[in-house]
C-alpha cells in the first residue's frame, strides 16, 4: 500500500468494532507500548481519568501490576521485545492481559487478543486499530462519533492544503517543528512530533499549555536560532488557555501557527487534529525528497542489539 493511502485508510479504522473487554474489578490499568504502537497509552490517559493508567515504554511492568491490573499490550507486528518483556512480566504476576497486534508472538497470550485485520501498513498508520478497541471499551467512542470522525477524515483526505502550507513554511526556513497542544491533546501534540520523526527525518519538540509557561515561556523568547523554530499551538475551547496561548506570543515576540480542531466532541476532534499532523509531516517529507516508510536504520538497530 502507498503512504499516502495508508494516510487515507485512517478513516476506514473508524468503523473497527473489537473492544476491550474490561473486568470488574480492576483498580488499575496499564497501557504498554513502543513508538507508533505506544500513542494509543498517551492518548487514552487524557480521556479516562476514573481509574490510574500507566504508560508501560520499556522492558518492565510496574512493581504495582497485580490481579487487579488490566493490562493492555500494543504492538502492531505482535514481536516487540520491550512490550512481549512486560507483558510476560503481567502475566506471571496474574494481570488481566489483552493483546492488540496484527500477529506475532503477542496474538498467543493473554486473555484476550485483538486483531488488527491489515498486516500492510506501518504501525503508525495503524493507530485507529489500536486505540479504538480501548477507547469502547471504556464507552468512550460510539457509534454517532465513529460516523463524525469518518465525515471529518474524509474531508481532511479531500482538502489537506493547510497541511502543506504548514509544511512548505517549515520547509523554507529548514525549521525545526514545535507542537503545543492542551488537555486533551497533549498526547495528540506528542504524535505530532513522533510523525516529523518518521515520515519527515527531522527532529521535532512537543509540550503543552499550561504546564509550558512554567518553563519554554523564556526559551521561546530568548533561545538562540529563534528563526529556526517552527511553533504551532492547537486551539483550545477552554478560555484559560486561549489567553495563556495569546499572551505567550504576545509577551516572548513569537508568532504560533494556530491549528483549529473540528468535530462535534472531544473525540472527533482529537482524531482530526491527530489526521492533521499525519498530513503535515506527509507533505514535508515529500519536500524534502525523502521516503516517509524509510524505517531502516530502526531496522538495523533492531538487528544489532538482537
Amino acid at each position: 500500500m502507498e503512504f499516502i493511502e495508508e494516510l487515507r485508510f485512517l478513516k476506514e479504522q473508524m468503523k473497527f468494532k473489537e473492544k476491550v473487554e474490561v473486568p470488574r474489578g480492576i483498580s488499575n490499568i496499564v497501557i504498554a507500548g513502543m513508538g507508533g504502537s505506544g500513542i494509543a497509552a498517551m492518548i487514552f490517559q487524557e480521556f479516562y481519568s476514573k481509574l490510574p493508567v500507566t504508560w508501560a515504554n520499556d522492558y518492565r511492568a510496574p512493581d504495582f501490576v497485580s490481579e487487579s491490573t488490566l493490562f493492555i499490550a500494543i504492538s502492531y507486528s505482535g514481536n516487540t521485545e520491550e512490550t512481549l518483556s512486560a507483558t510476560n512480566q503481567a502475566i506471571r504476576k496474574k494481570a488481566h492481559v489483552v493483546t492488540i497486534s496484527a500477529g506475532g508472538k503477542l496474538q498467543g497470550i493473554g486473555t484476550q487478543h485483538i486483531a488488527i485485520p491489515r498486516t500492510d501498513m506501518q504501525p503508525r498508520s495503524a493507530s485507529g486499530y489500536m486505540l479504538i478497541p480501548i477507547l469502547a471499551g471504556f464507552g468512550l467512542f460510539t457509534e454517532l462519533e465513529a460516523d463524525g470522525a469518518y465525515k471529518f477524515l474524509a474531508d481532511l483526505d479531500a482538502d489537506n492544503a493547510k497541511c502543506l502550507a504548514h509544511a512548505k513554511a517549515i520547509y523554507e526556513r529548514s525549521a525545526i517543528p514545535v507542537i503545543y497542544g492542551s488537555h486533551p491533546y497533549k498526547g495528540v501534540a506528542y504524535r505530532w512530533k513522533t510523525q516529523f520523526n518518521e515520515n519527515s527525518k527531522v527532529l521535532g519538540y512537543s509540550n503543552s499549555f499550561p504546564e509550558l509557561n512554567h518553563n519554554d515561556t523564556m526559551a521561546i523568547a530568548q533561545t538562540y536560532l529563534k528563526d529556526k523554530f517552527y511553533f504551532m499551538a492547537f486551539e483550545s475551547g477552554l478560555e484559560r488557555i486561549t489567553k495563556r496561548i495569546d499572551v505567550t506570543q504576545s509577551i516572548t515576540g513569537s508568532r504560533f501557527a494556530t491549528i483549529k480542531p473540528k468535530g462535534s466532541s472531544d473525540i472527533e476532534r482529537m482524531f482530526y487534529l491527530l489526521h492533521y499532523g499525519d498530513y503535515v509531516s506527509y507533505h514535508l517529507g515529500r519536500l524534502r525528497g525523502v521516503d516517509p516508510t524509510d524505517v531502516s536504520l530502526i531496522e538495523q538497530l533492531k538487528k544489532n542489539i538482537a
